[in-house]
């Protein structure tokens, strides 16, 4: 599911693939808000993967003509955009089987020379709604388009280079799951 038709157009070619099995799993695809998941039922998704924008860091739509209707690139309060992110976080707990799992990518950006911890704000977002955070792996970015000209930026007003990106697994609690453990351990937070 994305808000962007083309995405979908080229997910779909590239689940166009052919298996070595009957009982392959149906894959479905269109185009929606993640915010409004009214096509999924409630607990039928096994797994969430997920790569939202980073506020509007990088324009999802990239002809300026295209503007998808509540495309969350083009939010640019961090604040807005983190709240609209809870939304997504409820939806995603919805549809999410219980005990299973969802996925989120997500960076951080600079403002002001200062860092504006965004994956952070949504990790924030997803505990929130009722989530377990299983796992904050960080990405590493190597190689990146940009990282030529963000290095020479960087050196010339002194700031560190944001090279990563946080991989957070989040886990959608079982029916009746005594949580009381997790939020022990959390109170020191």
């Amino acid at each position: 599911m994305d808000i962007n038709k083309e995405a979908i157009i080229l997910t779909r070619d590239r689940l166009n693939f052919h298996t070595l099995t009957d009982n392959f799993p149906e894959q479905k695809t269109y185009v929606g808000d993640a915010r409004n998941l009214d096509l999924i039922e409630d607990e039928s998704i096994d797994l969430i993967a997920t790569h939202p924008p980073y506020a509007n860091i990088i324009s999802y739509t990239k002809n300026s003509n295209h503007k998808e209707e509540g495309d969350l690139s083009k939010v640019h309060s961090v604040d807005e955009f983190c709240e609209e992110m809870k939304k997504v976080a409820q939806e995603f707990f919805r549809v999410l089987k219980p005990g299973k799992f969802c996925a989120v990518v997500i960076g951080d950006t600079r403002r002001h020379k200062h860092q504006v911890p965004i994956s952070f704000r949504v990790m924030q977002s997803f505990l929130d709604v009722g989530f377990i955070l299983k796992e904050n792996i960080i990405k590493i970015q190597h190689n990146t388009k940009m990282a030529p000209l963000w290095e020479k930026m960087s050196i010339k007003t002194n700031f560190l280079l944001l090279m990563h990106e946080h991989l957070f697994v989040f886990r959608k609690p079982e029916r009746g799951e005594k949580l009381s453990k997790f939020k022990e351990s959390m109170k020191w937070w």
